[in-house]
């Protein structure tokens, strides 16, 4: 019990540090209120992006159950579908604030932006 408390603060923390990420634009020479407003827009493009936190935990938690039937026994299944569903959730999420975040830069390079990062 107390390893999957550990997993789970640990990819929580994990979880948070990828969210304070955001996107660097050049803004020498840009209208600031401009900017704004595509920066709204394209954000709001970004919203259409489907996540994948679901389907990483379904899938997180079949390998953990199957690396837990190897392990043997019953509570093994549980707790590796367990700590696999949590990896798998936090992994899909990842993957899902990692896509939304391309979709933001793309957007604004195609609006003439200069995107630093």
């Amino acid at each position: 019990m107390k390893q999957l408390v550990f997993v789970v603060t640990l990819l929580l923390a994990i979880m948070g540090c990828a969210r304070k990420q955001g996107v660097i634009v050049d803004t020498r020479g840009i209208d600031l209120q401009l900017y704004q407003q595509d920066l709204y827009e394209c954000q709001q493009y970004a919203q259409q992006v489907e996540s994948k936190a679901g389907s990483g935990a379904v899938g997180g938690a079949l390998v953990g159950g199957a690396i837990g039937a190897v392990i043997g026994g019953r509570h093994s299944v549980q707790k590796g579908a367990g700590v696999g569903a949590i990896s798998g959730l936090a992994r899909g999420g990842a993957m899902t604030r990692r896509e939304k975040q391309q979709v933001v830069k793309n957007c604004l390079r195609g609006r003439g932006y200069s995107v630093l990062n």
